[in-house]
Order: structure tokens, then sequence, then C-alpha cells
């Protein structure tokens, strides 16, 4: 039996090099990322700033306490990010002081790995560039509790999280410190597809290259203020809706157009920005001689796929408990505890061992966020959860 031949008639010349490299076409991204967007058609959006939609967190808590609304809200952010520029900021949404809370230890952090010869590298930037510390989320929630709980409990990181995610997003975190002097990074895409080589790459389908961006939400937290001349994230707007790109960003027709095209968002200190990690990004060359610039780039993964660091969150959940249930003694907002319950505790069931973490009440087992909002409602001493996380990962392992 012969194999019947393509029908070419039924196959577009697009489809036919759709995951090649060969059909890059710089006109086709010019045509896609070279429009204009109105904010009439964002209404819940303050401005739009170098293409960008902007949003104030004082505005959107006040119309997040209608439902109606905060569902409005939810889906025009996931609108901004699948169908507008790829790009929203939120201003205002960390106070400053627990900001540089946060920067004391993060620093102090990096000058400890730094003297130990374990200080992490940057995928696209020249070494000594900037300074890197893998896995912050970790190692705030270990080296101080307190601060992880005032900078995670924050809803507009729920809020971007949940609208293009959905529930039991996974937290990843790393700071990124471009110092005086330092170069541009080279302009990119983010993981998942992101991380491969175009010889990769080009072994997934097309579907993939379209899957990939649905899976993550790139963001980042300011903790100084940004100008351009600091080394402001360079973004090129609407260029996550390129199907090709994952192939194209290290074409050097591609560079050169994004440098000269890709806009700098100025940033103060506490706000966030957000981006689908298709748009074609990368941190900018810091012309200053004095200001070094610091980000928490925050990749937040869907439940339903995987992270691109390994982190334990049992040992998140153990070092921060404690001052979960005292910010909850205090009379802290439940939901904002619930964002730190999230930025700490896994809350996907899978996967499982369901001969052991079998489902009782439902299709799927409690999850570890479970086990952390039962134990708060319950004012369980820590201790007890400690021993219910290790008898929960146990129900997991095969063995």
């Amino acid at each position: 039996m012969t194999a019947r031949p393509l029908d070419a008639g039924r196959v577009t010349a697009r489809e036919a090099v759709v995951t090649s490299r060969q059909g890059f076409s710089i006109g086709e991204l010019r045509s896609i990322v070279e429009v204009e967007v109105s904010l009439e058609e964002y209404p819940f959006a303050d401005a739009i700033v170098d293409r960008a939609l902007v949003y104030r967190t004082v505005e959107l808590r006040g119309c997040m306490r209608n439902l109606d609304q905060a569902a409005a809200i939810r889906n025009e952010l996931t609108r901004a990010l699948h169908d507008g520029p790829g790009v929203i900021v939120i201003a205002g949404a960390i106070e400053p002081a627990v900001v540089d809370r946060a920067t004391e230890v993060f620093e102090r952090i990096i000058a400890e790995e730094r003297e130990g010869g374990t200080g992490g590298g940057d995928h696209y930037a020249e070494p000594g560039a900037n300074d890197r510390l893998w896995n912050a989320l970790e190692k705030l929630a270990v080296a101080d509790p307190e601060t992880f709980v005032d900078y995670y409990a924050c809803d507009m990181i729920d809020l971007a999280s949940l609208a293009w995610l959905g529930p039991g997003y996974q937290i990843t975190a790393q700071v990124n410190a471009i110092n005086p002097g330092g170069a541009a990074q080279m302009p990119h895409r983010d993981y998942h597809v992101g991380f491969m080589t175009d010889d990769v790459a080009e072994g997934y389908p097309i579907h993939a290259h379209r899957l990939s961006p649905l899976l993550t939400l790139q963001g980042g937290v300011a903790h100084c203020p940004m100008p351009p001349e600091t080394g402001a994230t360079m973004l090129l707007p609407h260029s996550h809706k390129y199907e090709l790109g994952y192939l194209a960003w290290r074409r050097p027709e591609l560079i050169e157009y994004f440098a000269e095209h890709h806009v700098q968002i100025e940033l103060d200190k506490g706000d966030l920005v957000f981006f689908s990690p298709a748009v074609f990004h990368a941190g900018g060359h810091n012309r200053t001689g004095d200001v070094r610039r610091m980000a928490n780039l925050l990749q937040i993964s869907s439940a339903m796929g995987r992270a691109t660091e390994a982190v334990d969150r049992e040992r998140i959940v153990n070092a921060v408990y404690p001052a979960l249930l005292r910010r909850q003694e205090e009379g802290l907002d439940p939901a904002l505890v619930g964002c730190a319950v999230a930025a700490s505790a896994e809350g996907y069931a899978f996967p499982t061992n369901l001969d052991r973490d079998v489902p009782v009440d439902g299709l799927t087992p409690p999850s570890q966020q479970d086990l952390v909002f039962e134990a708060l409602a319950n004012k369980t001493p820590p201790d007890d959860l400690a021993a219910q996380l290790t008898a929960h990962r146990h129900r997991r392992a095969t063995h």
C-alpha cells in the first residue's frame, strides 16, 4: 500500500514552512508590530505609554470590589496580553518600603554568593554585565520570612497571574541587577520554546509554538526607579503575535529591527510589568555610572506546565507559615494572605501517586495549598503542619 501524496492544494504556503526558520519575514513582523492601540478598547487602563497599557493599583483595587468588574478586569488583562500589545504595567503594586526590605536581603545574598564563588550567570548577557540571583523566591523565604509574606501578599501579582494562567499558578523569581555600564542583553523570547536552539525548536509543530507562551507569564518588580538610562527592559510590543518568532530572534535583521523599534517603559519602585514570554525583550544598557538597576524577575507558570526552576515549596511553606499566622492574627486581609500562600505553596494536586494519594471528595487529592489554608483556618501549630506536609510528600512518592 503506497502513501497518498500530500494534497498541496489543502496546505497553505505559510503552513508548509511554519516551523522552519526559512519562513521568517521581516515584512510580516512589521505588519504585526507597527499598529496602534486605542485606550477606548481597554476601559480599565489609565494610559498607553510606549505602546504598553498602564494600569494603576488604586483604581484596580477599587473596581475589584465589584464582582462583575473584577471579572471584566481579568478578561481585559487577558485580552491585553494575548490580543493587544502583550505588555502591561501595574503602577504602585508593592509598597516601596517593602521593596527596600527585600532589596536588602537580595543584596546580602548576592554578596554572599559572590564571595563564595557561587553567583549566578545570565542567559543573554556577557559575564560580569549583571548579577543574577537564581531561585530568589525560596532564598527570600528562608532568609526573611516576614519580608517574603509582606512582599508576595500582593493582589496585583495574583490578579495578573489569574488572568493569564488561572488558579494554581507557580511563581518562580530571579533577581537581575544590571551594574553601572552593564551592556544590554540580546533580544530574545523566553520559556519554553525560547530556551531551545533553532534546530530543536524546528522539531516542534506550530501548535506547540502557539501554546508555549500561554503556559508562562513573564513579569518584573522594579526595585529602584528605572528610567531608560538605567537599563530599563527593552520590549517590542505586539511581537508575541508573530508565530515564527521563536525561530527568528537570533537573526541579524531581527536584532537590527529590535534595536530601532523597541521601547523602554520607565518604572518606579514597586511597579510591576508583565508581558507574554513571546514578546521580544532584553535587559537594557545601563548607561549610568552609579545606578545599580535591580529588578525581581517573575516567571510564573501554569499549574499544567513546568517551571524552569526547581523550587522546594515545602521548605518555603515551613519557613513562612509562622509569619502567615502572625499576619492573619494581625488582621491582614484574608485575600492578601491567600496571595502569599499562592506564591509559596504548590497549588496543583498532580502529578501524584494515585495508589496512596487517593481523591476523597472530588476528582483530585488535596494540594499543598489546601493543607496550608486548612492549617491557617485551624491555627495549626507550625510543627504539626510540617508533619502534615511530610506525610503529604510521602503519599505522593512512588515508593
